[in-house]
């Protein structure tokens, strides 16, 4: 198969992107910074404006060891978290003297038709170098039309001194917009971290 490159000789003299390629970037709707927090709740910033957006988490720490952080969406600007949601998990893993590893699929974390929060990070460590970090894709929130998919995948410490790698995925089953998100510790607070939310912008 013949390598397909750009007329341009050089990334550095490029001086044109094909329309064919997408030029999507991120645009930072708002941030929040915990500080032993009950819970997280964006409720604005999700509009029709885009069709994608992103939650970053960077350092997520509890105040409690071995809890989980997990979320559930709002159609009522945050008045109640209670969307029913189908979803399916899988977490990969292994110590840090490199035994244990696993790669499992995880019946416990998955819902079915479920109003439940949902966890995105399970066990999580206390101690004051662990944390958990990730992301979370929300598909087309604004919809009156269409369900509305979530992937999300996070990299924690785990409360075992495990390295933990965990991907949720699946949707809220409703046509009503979603318009707000929150997020909490299935115990305890969020001690600190920041979540920052992201549109991608297509325009």
């Amino acid at each position: 198969m013949p390598l397909i490159k750009y007329n341009n000789q050089s990334l550095s003299s490029i001086t044109a992107i094909p329309a064919s390629i997408p030029t999507g970037k991120l645009k930072l709707i708002s941030s929040q910074t915990a500080s032993n927090s009950a819970s997280i709740s964006f409720t604005s910033g999700l509009t029709s404006t885009y069709k994608v957006y992103k939650f970053v988490f960077v350092n997520i720490h509890p105040s409690s060891d071995g809890t989980l952080l997990e979320f559930n969406l709002s159609t009522d600007g945050g008045s109640n978290y209670n969307v029913t949601k189908t979803t399916t998990a899988f977490t990969a893993w292994v110590s840090e003297s490199g035994t244990g590893a696993s790669l499992q699929y995880r019946t416990g974390l998955d819902l079915a038709q479920s109003t439940a929060y949902q966890e995105l990070v399970s066990d999580i460590g206390a101690d004051n170098d662990q944390n958990a970090c990730g992301s979370l894709l929300l598909f087309n929130p604004s919809s009156t039309t269409y369900v509305k998919h979530f992937i999300s995948n996070f990299q924690n410490t785990h409360v075992s001194d495990y390295t933990m790698q965990e991907f949720i995925a699946g949707y809220g089953n409703t046509t009503s917009a979603i318009n707000a998100i929150q997020f909490r510790m299935l115990s305890g607070n969020i001690d600190s971290g920041t979540i920052y939310l992201y549109a991608i912008d297509n325009s």
